[in-house]
């Protein structure tokens, strides 16, 4: 009998056996980075032949008019058209390279993952200021069966993973703003299933 109400009491769970994430925020986000199944625009200046629009591939790499195979995958916009220039320093005298995203997914290490007992669990791409409402709102919110108070945080600090729990039922449930926490880039966001 005391068992099984322990047991219950764990499935409610009011708090997970982690640390609660630390408060931190970046005063402004990280430099995006291209990832594959981005879209950017490619602008040469008084060259509009080699100009254009290319999705980058699932290899990371892109491919232009008089460029091929040129890797994207991990640079920021200013870099890659950098990398550009480059190239095409041997078809023609000092070109000036734009590089603009238009379709935004990022690259996998700086994707919010969210596993579990979310709606629609899915990787989305990291925004500046997100928090842990905004990945919330684009999975849909917590199924019927989520133990949203028992939910982690996954997060490299210092090279090694790093668990914090998270308080989604107060969040959600309550509309408990203090349990609204930042999220960073290559967070995985784990919700568990209740036991009962």
């Amino acid at each position: 009998m005391i068992l099984a109400a322990a047991l219950a009491l764990v499935g409610c769970g009011t708090t997970a056996s982690h640390p609660p994430l630390p408060s931190t925020s970046l005063e402004h986000g990280p430099d995006y980075l291209i990832g594959p199944g981005d879209n950017v625009n490619i602008f040469v200046w008084r060259q509009p032949e080699l100009s254009a629009t290319v999705p980058v591939r699932p290899d990371g790499k892109i491919t232009t008019p008089l460029i091929e195979d040129v890797p994207a995958s991990g640079k920021t916009p200013t870099q890659l058209a950098r990398d550009m220039e480059e190239v095409l320093t041997t078809y023609i005298r000092d070109p000036v390279v734009t590089v603009i995203v238009t379709g935004f997914v990022g690259p996998y290490s700086q994707q919010v993952r969210v596993v579990g007992q979310a709606v629609n669990p899915q990787a989305i791409p990291y925004r500046e200021h997100m928090t842990a409402l905004d990945v919330m709102i684009a999975v849909g919110g917590l199924t019927d069966f989520a133990a949203g108070n028992r939910a982690t945080i996954v997060r490299e600090v210092d090279g090694q993973p790093r668990q914090y729990s998270v308080r989604l039922n107060d969040l959600i449930k309550r509309g408990d703003i203090n349990a609204n926490v930042p999220v960073m880039p290559g967070d995985t966001l784990i919700i568990p299933e209740t036991w009962f």
